[in-house]
């Protein structure tokens, strides 16, 4: 099992639960973010500092049975067409099902906002996210009710 973490937006808590649910199962976990970023982990991989770079090079590591955590609805797409599992860092789980309307739903916000209107940013996190995202991601892994 692996789990792969788009490093370049993952909250500090999200990064931790992921860490240590990967050392109960047994998993590896790989981050992957720019050169920007100073990620203490393992098996990191640094990338170039362009837009997208993170994100395809994620998307080439993704397979089957792995689970990718970000914030990113594109690349969540992405892996899920690649049959990995993708998982935001509050605990919502991508499906293929909803991916659709998500997608469009993405696409008109950043219409709204290149024509100067102004969305809504997410929510500051808190503990509770921090809780959901472990529970998800130990119910994901098979890691069963392991406490924080």
């Amino acid at each position: 099992m692996r789990i792969i973490i788009d490093a370049d937006a993952c909250p500090r808590g999200a990064f931790e639960a992921a860490a240590k649910l990967a050392r109960i199962a047994g998993a590896e976990l790989v981050t992957v973010a720019n050169f920007n970023h100073e990620i203490v982990s393992e098996h990191h991989i640094t990338v170039g500092g362009d837009p997208q770079e993170a994100d395809l090079k994620i998307i080439n590591l993704a397979r089957a049975g792995n689970i990718v955590v970000t914030q990113d609805i594109g690349l969540a797409a992405m892996v899920l067409a690649k049959g990995a599992r993708a998982l935001g860092p509050t605990g919502f789980e991508y499906l293929q099902e909803r991916m659709e309307s998500s997608l469009e739903e993405r696409e008109l916000k950043a219409k709204y906002r290149r024509a100067g209107g102004r969305t809504k940013g997410p929510a500051k996190r808190t503990a509770k996210d921090d809780r959901r995202f472990y529970e998800k991601l130990a119910e994901m892994i098979g890691a069963g009710d392991k406490n924080l």
